[in-house]
Parts: C-alpha cells; structure tokens; sequence
C-alpha cells in the first residue's frame, strides 16, 4: 500500500490569489512510521516538553503567526529546509504530486475536480507503472487534512473510480481519501508544507522552497509528470526569469549549506 498525504494552497474563490495548488507525496506505508520519526526531533527544537504541539504549517511558519509567533527567521527557515529535505532521502524513495492551476485558465466551479483528476489519475498511473515494470501490485490510498473538501473529494474519487473522468478510471484506489485531523499527522504536515511552498513558487515567484521539492516530483523516463500545470504564457515567462533571492535557504541542519544562508524567509 502507498499513501498519498495531500493538501491543498489558495482557494479556487479567493480574489487576493492568482493560483491553486493542490500537492503532497506518496510513501511507502512501511516508511512511515519512520519519516515521523524523522520529523519529531524538529518539532522537539521549538518545545521539548511537547513537540507534539508544534505544528508544520506553511503560511504560520513563513508569518511567524500561531505556534510560529516569536520564533527567529533562522529558526523558521531551518526547520522548514529539514523537514522538505527529507524529500531527498534516497530509501525513502518519496515522490511528490501536484497540480497547480492558475484560475484565470480554469473555471471556478472545475478548479477543485480539475485538480484532483490531475493528482489522483497520475496517482494512479504511478501505482500501475508497478506492476507493469515489476509486478509489483500495490494499493493507493489517499490522506488529506480534515479541513479540507472532505465530502466533494470523496464523492469525486468514487465517481472517477466507478464511472471515469477525462483521462481515463481510477483503478489502484483502495478507498475513497481519508481525512485526518493536521495537528496529529507529521506527514499531513509536511504535504502542507509542499503545497505552500510550490504555491509560492507560483504565486510570489519565490523558488526557494520549490528547489528542494522539485527533484522528488514524479518522473518518467526522464520527464516530469507528477507536477501538472495549468497556467499562462505570461507565468511561465516570469517563472523562466527569477532571479536569486537576497535571502537564500540554508543546508539542511548537519550539512553544508548549497549558497551562502540568509537571515530570514522575507
């Protein structure tokens, strides 16, 4: 069995924001337990008599708002370069998913089922890959945080199971999407954290999150296609042209860093 831990970044009716980006990662239902176990000792950093209280979540982490209030920059910035950089661990074999939408391209009523057609149908087709490649027959089950669109994704992933959508039928689900409670999943958390930090890619053009998620988005044969996008021209221009930011990420904690660590997340 693979889990798939989504979360969801913007709303498809907010007027303030240009993107929705629904994303997370598949693991391996064995590694769990160990990726928690990788993630706690953060938390411990910022509480250590109760590092269950201290939630990863993208926006308080990047505002300082909520758990995050008072804590450095340097410390926020750490904590989120070594809880995405467990992305890298070549064991682990993690891969994210994603789909971004910009809702000038999409109707507002289809962003949310646009969305998870994208995610789950790549879901799915990476699960069939195993046993095509291996005969390797593994199940998929989706997580997502329970403050999400609980009813409209579980209805979706019966209706794209049973009857089909535009790329085809979910085959490999072994369930309609669980939902759990964030404060109580590290790996709900750190999906949050990929969510956001693709989504500020995107919305605010900030690649720094985004270059320690990207090497673990899903490939074939060479070709990403675990990140599907629906966006401008425009977009990919002002993509293809960022310029370094004056605050780049740290190294995660042990190593060195890639380019000389900022002070902050401005």
């Amino acid at each position: 069995m693979h889990l798939l831990y989504l979360d969801e970044s913007g709303h498809p009716q907010d007027p303030g924001t240009q993107f929705f980006v629904l994303a997370g990662f598949a693991v391996f239902e064995r590694s769990t337990h160990w990726l928690e176990s990788r993630i706690n000792p953060i938390a411990e950093r910022f509480r250590p008599q109760d590092p269950s209280s201290i939630e990863f979540h993208g926006s308080p982490m990047y505002t300082a708002k909520d758990d995050w209030a008072g804590v450095a920059p340097v410390e926020r910035v750490q904590a989120l370069v070594d809880v995405l950089s467990l992305l890298s661990n070549p064991q682990l074999q993690l891969r994210v998913f994603a789909s971004v939408i910009e809702k000038s391209t999409v109707p507002h009523d289809q962003i949310l089922e646009r969305s998870f057609e994208a995610v789950a149908h790549q879901f799915d087709q990476y699960l069939a890959d195993m046993w095509t490649r291996r005969r390797d027959a593994q199940r998929g089950l989706v997580v997502c945080d329970k403050a999400s669109y609980e009813q409209k994704l579980q209805a979706l992933s019966s209706l794209f199971k049973h009857q089909g959508h535009a790329l085809g039928r979910l085959r490999n689900f072994a369930e309609v999407p669980l939902f759990l409670d964030s404060k109580a999943s590290r790996l709900i958390q750190m999906a949050d954290l990929i969510a956001y930090w693709i989504f500020r890619y995107y919305q605010s053009k900030d690649d720094r999150g985004f270059r320690l998620i990207e090497p673990s988005i899903l490939r074939r044969t060479r070709q990403r296609i675990g990140l599907v996008a629906s966006v401008t021209p425009a977009t990919e221009a002002a993509l293809a042209a960022i310029a370094p930011h004056k605050y780049p990420f740290p190294g995660p904690t042990g190593l060195p860093a890639v380019v000389p660590a900022g002070d902050g997340l401005s």
